[in-house]
């Protein structure tokens, strides 16, 4: 698999890079990642190889919630994109394939938004990233504050909403240092494919 980035934490798994990789390695044209929180730290760490595909943009408001990053994201796409992929950094489990197989959906559907939904083994269906927007969705994101992102605005419009099934269960967050050890520890058993 063709390396997107190298993380600078020898030894260790960066969610950004799987994530990151996964992006470069599907459809999407344009790749930006928003970074906010130790933006500094993570760009040093960075050292995208990949032709110029991915641009890093800072958010100096992310202490404002999370609409500060989507709305920077949004306006820092390439301006002739009819729509805009969103990823979250700190879920190594999703792929390519999954990216791509949405954003098919999301094309031959013509929607306004798409995300994937998960059939896991109890049967519960749990929505998941990435996340679909057309661009003529784009103006609704400007009105957000504080932590609303995607999910709000598939809330207010659940019939714009594309779901596409997916057998399995989702891409887990790391949101604790548990949450990091056990994404390592099933990386490294190859439980989560890279």
């Amino acid at each position: 698999m063709r390396r997107g980035l190298r993380s600078g934490f020898p030894g260790r798994v960066a969610g950004h890079e799987h994530v990151l990789d996964a992006a470069l390695g599907s459809c999407p044209r344009d790749v930006v990642l928003v970074l906010g929180h130790n933006a500094d730290k993570i760009h040093a760490a960075l050292r995208l190889a990949d032709g110029g595909r991915a641009r890093v943009v800072i958010n100096p408001d992310h202490a404002l919630g999370l609409s500060t990053s989507l709305r920077l994201g949004l306006r820092s796409t390439d301006p002739r994109a009819q729509a805009a992929a969103i990823l979250l950094g700190d879920q190594p489990g999703v792929t390519a394939a999954l990216i791509n197989r949405v954003a098919h959906a999301f094309v031959t559907a013509d929607a306004l938004m798409a995300r994937p939904v998960f059939a896991s083994a109890g049967g519960e269906r749990v929505p998941g990233h990435p996340v679909f927007l057309a661009r003529r969705v784009w103006p609704e994101v400007e009105s957000f504050h504080g932590d609303r992102g995607a999910r709000d605005l598939i809330a207010a419009h659940p019939d714009w909403l594309l779901e596409v099934s997916v057998e399995g269960e989702p891409p887990t967050d790391i949101d604790t240092w548990d949450d990091y050890q056990t994404t390592v520890d099933r990386l490294r058993a190859g439980t989560i494919r890279r």
